[in-house]
């Protein structure tokens, strides 16, 4: 009998080893499992056979288009994949379990089947009774043109695509396929790597897109091996409270467009609900007069955001001060409060300094520096910032502040909402081509100048 052969595999990164490893060379520890290797001929390609010659093709002989792009029937998913689905592509969304992933896709596949052409929902969590009872509360209009099928076959899906031949394909989801072809388990790095190059072949052979589901860990990580991340084309994080009905959807990889726009959902009874007026929901807690409470803007993508920064200080009693912060960098923070004790004239050595982005989002940038540091000052000296004022600015390490881009939309935004005054570094407002109206304009070019507006 001959003796099976074997590779040891790590879950993480992907990585084969003739023999287990305690520790991977990504880092990751005890991550290797056993994967049996079948002994069976490999297929040549086309360009390698004999009598074949691989032709190079010269760049200005290569068509730049970028494909048709497929309407989703939600502007907020629209605008997180760049203006559509891109036809032929991977797109990959994770989320934690009961975030609203299966929604989101049904919806957009009940409208793509009544635009575009047949739909296959290819679920191997649910049973097609699921999935009709999820469809008739989340959708509207005709559903006769989108087919279930409850398989985690991969070759059963191949020839279910055969027969169809859909205009849109949703796995759901990729760490539940497996095939034939591999003794190793479902959800394993060389079924994953395996159906997703299947999928992906469908996918570009067939010109149509492919969604695919995937599940996280607890830290919020893409479970299962990273090799899945590399192969599609886009990468989708759906995240948010289950506590709280606000979602927010944002692209981490896109071949075909940018990785800054966010998209907001509501979850509702009759499914995910866009919002358009994000800034309003995200300061509609914002009252005058509160201890801690700053309002601040960024920029997300291709539209400003306004934000709400609460900071809260107490008392040290375990020994060491605690620095928490929630979506912002707590390096970040550290720095921040480093230049309040040494510009601002704060204390904090024996002071907990917690700070919170209200809403549960995670802006990227340094534009809120200077609203984290008048919040933190704001709680310790208990003295309230106006409401109606909005603070950016990026803080040095010498506590001068640096100009922050799109200064010029954000205060045109500001100003829409209702706000009254405006803090900036005061190159940002020297570069201002246009001010709006109803809305005062203070630049400033320290830490300390701009806390001193409201030590009065």
């Amino acid at each position: 009998m001959a003796k099976r052969k074997s590779v040891f595999v790590c879950q993480e990164c992907g990585y084969e080893s003739p023999k287990w490893m305690g520790q991977c060379i990504c880092g990751a520890w005890n991550s290797f499992m056993e994967e049996v290797v079948r002994d069976e001929p490999k297929s040549v390609r086309p360009s390698m056979q004999k009598g074949s010659e691989a032709l190079a093709v010269p760049v200005s002989e290569v068509s730049s288009s970028s494909g048709r792009r497929i309407d989703t029937g939600l502007k907020e998913l629209n605008r997180v994949l760049g203006g559509g689905i891109v036809e032929g592509s991977l797109i990959l969304i994770s989320g934690e379990p009961g975030i609203g992933k299966s929604t989101i896709i049904t919806q957009a596949a009940s409208y793509i089947s009544q635009n575009e052409g047949p739909v296959l929902y290819v679920s191997g969590e649910e049973s097609a009774q699921q999935i009709k009872i999820r469809a008739d509360r989340v959708c509207k209009g005709d559903l006769s043109r989108l087919y279930l099928l409850s398989e985690t076959d991969l070759d059963r899906v191949e020839e279910a695509i055969e027969k169809l031949s859909p205009a849109f394909l949703i796995v759901d989801s990729i760490q539940t396929m497996y095939t034939e072809a591999l003794d190793a388990a479902p959800g394993s790095v060389s079924q994953v790597r395996a159906c997703g190059n299947a999928l992906m072949s469908i996918g570009k052979g067939r010109n149509i897109p492919v969604f695919i589901v995937a599940h996280v860990t607890k830290s919020g990580e893409l479970a299962g091996p990273k090799i899945v991340e590399h192969m599609v084309d886009t990468v989708l994080s759906f995240t948010g409270e289950r506590s709280q009905d606000l979602r927010i959807l944002r692209c981490l990889k896109n071949r075909f467009g940018t990785t800054s726009e966010i998209g907001a959902f509501e979850m509702r009874e009759e499914g995910l609900a866009e919002i358009a007026n994000l800034s309003g929901s995200f300061l509609e807690g914002l009252e005058d007069g509160s201890c801690g409470a700053v309002a601040t803007a960024v920029y997300e993508g291709t539209r400003p955001l306004l934000l709400e920064v609460q900071a809260l200080t107490g008392t040290t009693n375990v020994g060491f001060a605690r620095r928490t912060a929630i979506g912002i960098d707590n390096q970040r923070l550290s720095m921040i409060i480093a230049v309040l004790e040494k510009k601002a004239g704060l204390t904090l050595i024996n002071r907990d300094v917690y700070v919170n982005i209200v809403g549960g989002l995670h802006p990227e940038g340094t534009s809120t520096d200077l609203a984290v540091a008048a919040a933190v000052w704001s709680d310790e000296r208990g003295v309230p910032i106006p409401s109606d004022t909005l603070i950016i600015g990026e803080i040095g390490l010498t506590g001068d502040l640096r100009p922050v881009q799109n200064a010029e939309k954000l205060a045109a935004e500001a100003a829409r909402l209702g706000f009254r005054k405006m803090i900036l570094p005061k190159r940002s407002l020297g570069r201002m081509l246009k001010k709006p109206e109803g809305l005062t304009l203070a630049g400033v070019k320290s830490v300390s100048e701009a806390l001193h507006i409201f030590d009065k």
